[in-house]
């Protein structure tokens, strides 16, 4: 129970941004849901004047604006199927509208209308009601709202003055052109989402789903209906105890719930307890809190691949380096932490490793003395109704941020696969992110599963400094191997992200070391010698591959007996160029004599080679650059 108790401490530490509404960078918005509430995806608003009137109505067409915070009772926070459990304000037609049978509703039991009224005016007439939950009953409780619908043209009627099933090109000599309510909603009208508003004449007024005073009138008066208490598992107080737990909590429309209990079927505690509550209670207010803050918490900073949610927090500040961000991200978020204007992306593992040790150092001064710790959370649903949590630990926040340093300082590369903020791809010397590991390994089109596998894989690699695991390299090897059968922007980017995860292990750096003398590192510097040379002989317009690079796959299994290919397919381009080809000529013999005869042979190659191509290549390259500037 203790990540439950982790979420409670999390709602709260954060008391004050309960209700307040935050925006995502796409757009859409989420809160910090008060307890007794949850949110509804609605398609229809209705304003009602402060005097109970209808006022006037639309369709929500924009998808962002959807997203509505209604209060919420046990039962209708997990009603299915024909129960009737209406929510207490805002509810589908089936509920809010007393006229739904007379537009040709179905209705199987019992009106629903009827038992959501009663509950809505027992809210109204409390001494918990505000004036806006009293405005709406007593616009609802005349029971004409679909007729009010209908004569604003939000709804629709055939020919037999009944709700329009499904639209068809025949109702358009009824209506005109399609109405924007048979494209807000996937099933019929009558499932249609209502929301209410109040409108006021002499001032603005918050919206209702909004309103801090409306969220505390409810809870106030749900208060009163909670059940008997019992010892709550969480946090070890006698309060009222729920077995009803929350949904809808990586979005809107999930089903899942990480904590339910159901032995109608399946019988999941008999045998063993006679209640569920038995084997573990919860409170209802440890519930409501830890679950709404999980929800803000997924919506603020959590990452989410084919449903499984990856999410990392600190007790003391939201806000921590996350495990499956790349270095660039870090880098990021050192400019702000020191205030810098310009922002610097180091591309030397020199300078690297000083900006990182700075942005942790950062984060360290930044947190109190006391109770410094992160949490890891992974959640991931095996079926439609059961969320599993797949990874927990709460861990010492300097333990997490020492392996966090010690990650992207160690399995670090030269990458230039990121863009910065004018769209422009950038160089930045760091770790790349679990993400892009598990696309270099199995391609860039590679099923979301196996992705989120390979990213639950690498966590511990990443916070608790194991190894990475060697199939994963190894894939990743294989693949970069055979640049045939990638793009080339593909490879460039594996190739980098792959010599990361070999230094990993060797702890070689970026710079050609010359005085290496492991064969496999220097067959990869022959292999990229020929590349360039060859590069330098082809127009620049001229974008096909090289035969080293066509050759690499053959090449690492028999180095010996390919290079003599490659060397022979070289004259023509180094007859080509001429004394240009001079300076690389030289270097070839040079580390062509590096490699003793006995070991000059058909071998294969280990990873190491990979290092010995990039270090190469950026060498003359880097080389290249320098002389053109000078000249």
């Amino acid at each position: 129970m203790s990540w439950l108790l982790d979420l409670f401490q999390v709602y709260e530490d954060n008391l004050e941004h309960v209700g307040v509404v935050e925006r995502k960078r796409n757009g859409a918005t989420y809160t910090l849901l008060p307890i007794s509430h949850t949110t509804q995806t609605a398609h229809i608003q209705v304003d009602v004047t402060e005097d109970g009137e209808f006022h006037s109505a639309y369709v929500i067409e924009n998808k962002e604006d959807t997203s509505t915070v209604i209060p919420s009772t046990e039962e209708s926070a997990s009603r299915a199927g024909a129960a009737i459990a209406p929510y207490p304000l805002h509810d589908k037609l089936s509920y809010a509208a007393g006229d739904f049978k007379a537009y040709g509703g179905k209705i199987k039991k019992e009106e629903p209308f009827q038992v959501y009224i009663e509950k809505l005016k027992d809210w109204a007439e409390s001494p918990y009601a505000v004036d806006k939950v009293k405005a709406i009953y007593q616009y609802v409780k005349k029971g004409k709202l679909i007729q009010d619908l209908v004569g604003h043209r939000i709804l629709f009627l055939d020919e037999n003055d009944q709700l329009i099933k499904k639209w068809h090109k025949n109702y358009e000599a009824l209506h005109g052109e399609k109405p924007p309510i048979f494209s807000a909603i996937s099933g019929e009208q009558e499932s249609a989402f209502v929301r209410f508003n109040v409108r006021s004449t002499k001032e603005i007024h918050t919206k209702v789903w909004e309103d801090i005073d409306v969220y505390e009138s409810f809870i106030n008066y749900y208060k009163d209906s909670l059940g008997e208490e019992d010892f709550c598992f969480v946090t070890g107080e006698w309060k009222p105890v729920t077995e009803r737990h929350a949904n809808k909590i990586r979005n809107a429309a999930d089903k899942s719930k990480l904590i339910s209990a159901n032995d109608s079927s399946g019988f999941t505690f008999r045998g063993r307890f006679n209640k569920s509550y038995e084997a573990v209670s919860v409170s209802y207010e440890v519930s409501q809190k830890a679950h709404n803050a999980l929800k803000w918490l997924i919506n603020r900073q959590a990452k989410i691949v084919d449903g499984r949610v990856f999410l990392a927090w600190s007790n003391n500040r939201l806000d921590i380096p996350d495990s499956q961000e790349d270095s660039f991200d870090l880098y990021t978020i050192a400019n702000v932490i020191n205030d810098k204007e310009e922002k610097f992306i180091p591309d030397t593992g020199e300078k690297s490793a000083e900006v990182i040790s700075k942005a942790i150092s950062g984060y360290k001064a930044r947190f109190d003395q006391v109770d410094k710790h992160v949490i890891v959370l992974n959640l991931d649903a095996a079926t439609t109704g059961r969320l599993a949590v797949v990874y927990y630990r709460n861990m010492e926040l300097n333990y997490y941020l020492d392996n966090l340093q010690r990650w992207h300082t160690t399995c670090r590369w030269l990458h230039r696969y990121r863009k910065n903020n004018e769209g422009k791809f950038v160089s930045f010397y760091g770790a790349p992110s679990p993400r892009d590991i598990a696309y270099t390994a199995y391609g860039s089109k590679v099923n979301d599963k196996v992705v989120k596998e390979v990213m639950d894989r690498m966590i511990p690699c990443v916070v608790d400094g194991k190894e990475i695991p060697g199939d994963i390299v190894k894939n990743a090897f294989h693949r970069v191997n055979n640049p045939v059968a990638l793009d080339k922007w593909e490879w460039e980017k594996s190739l980098s992200i792959t010599c990361a995860l070999i230094n990993k292990k060797e702890g070689l750096d970026l710079a050609l070391d010359y005085e290496n003398r492991d064969r496999d590192y220097l067959f990869g510097r022959l292999l990229a010698l020929a590349d360039v040379l060859e590069r330098r002989a082809l127009p620049k317009e001229e974008t096909r591959t090289t035969n080293a690079i066509r050759y690499m796959n053959s090449f690492s299994k028999h180095p010996a007996r390919t290079w003599k290919t490659i060397q022979e397919s070289l004259q023509p381009y180094q007859m080509r160029i001429g004394a240009k080809a001079a300076d690389i000529n030289k270097i070839i013999d040079e580390v062509g004599s590096m490699i003793p005869v006995e070991q000059f042979n058909n071998n294969p190659l280990s990873e190491i080679y990979l290092l010995g191509i990039y270090s190469q290549r950026h060498e003359l390259y880097q080389k290249r650059t320098k002389e053109k500037g000078e000249n």
